[in-house]
């Protein structure tokens, strides 16, 4: 039997539901409402690349691949998030948001002083937040300065979130700083908490206030950031502190800088482990990210 393009990936993606360490990756529940990856990369080798960064483009990922790999997993939308080594240049990200203006969101990185009508040229192109990739920084900027508060108040009154990476021992400072501003807040990778205090770190124990107040949601992705750490503990307190309407997945696909044994059912199987209740995990899996991104 001759199969399609489109019907070959399918079959490719459910013949790799079973990873290489065993795990079984999580169904597609019986809903009418699309899953959405919250964390994802595309990239050029050739596209410019900015100065200091702490990494770059093993290969050229376009938007296609992505949405390939969502068809392929069954999962209905993503949101793409600009990476650190294009700084504030987002033509790529609005080139992709622009192809497949139902199906993805973003996130990109601005100057501070951006202009309002270049802001808002950007959410009516598809971004909903602005990221502020801070990880890996000797010195930070200040996000209670003028400029940055200015930014932040743009953010809250277009509706579009702040998006921290940040490491969490940095974490009460600027979480606090950007919370004065009023804008929604997402916080990338579990809130990067320091693998030497884990649920109890100062970091962590701010990111866990941030979501009980209910201004802030934290993204369950990549625990291969998390220094070695076990995922579990901090996927229970943020439970408890906000419950799964405060929490959202992603993939964080490619997996820059850890692409070596991971997969994409691997990463929907991880999702199914921390939040094994069906009706919790359709809210962070489904509802939550498909409204809070405005699909």
């Amino acid at each position: 039997m001759n199969l399609s393009r489109r019907q070959f990936a399918v079959a490719a993606g459910a013949a790799a539901l079973v990873t290489a360490a065993g795990d079984v990756a999580m169904p597609a529940e019986t809903t009418s409402t699309p899953g959405v990856d919250c964390h994802a990369h595309i990239m050029l080798k050739s596209a410019p690349l900015a100065p200091g960064r702490h990494s770059e483009p093993a290969r050229d990922v376009p938007v296609e691949e992505f949405i390939a790999v969502l068809d392929a997993h069954g999962v209905g939308r993503g949101v793409l998030t600009q990476p650190s080594f294009y700084g504030t240049d987002n033509s790529l990200l609005l080139q992709a948001l622009g192809r497949y203006p139902e199906r993805l969101r973003g996130t990109a990185i601005v100057d501070p002083t951006i202009s309002e009508a270049d802001f808002a040229a950007l959410r009516r192109g598809g971004i909903r937040g602005l990221r502020l990739n801070w990880f890996h920084r000797n010195t930070l900027p200040d996000a209670g300065g003028a400029d940055y508060q200015r930014l932040f108040g743009l953010a809250r009154d277009l509706d579009l979130h702040v998006e921290l990476y940040l490491e969490g021992a940095k974490m009460p400072d600027v979480l606090a700083a950007i919370r004065k501003g009023g804008a929604k807040i997402v916080i990338d990778h579990f809130g990067s908490p320091e693998p030497a205090t884990g649920v109890d770190g100062a970091g962590f124990r701010a990111v866990l206030d941030a979501v009980a107040a209910g201004s802030t949601w934290v993204k369950l992705s990549a625990p291969y950031r998390l220094g070695g750490a076990a995922p579990q503990p901090y996927v229970d307190a943020l439970m408890k502190a906000g419950g799964p309407d405060r929490l959202v997945w992603g993939s964080d696909w490619p997996w820059v800088s850890f692409e070596t044994g991971r997969t994409y059912p691997g990463c929907l199987a991880d999702l199914q482990r921390w939040v094994p209740d069906t009706a919790a995990r359709d809210i962070v899996f489904r509802r939550t990210p498909g409204a809070f991104f405005g699909f």
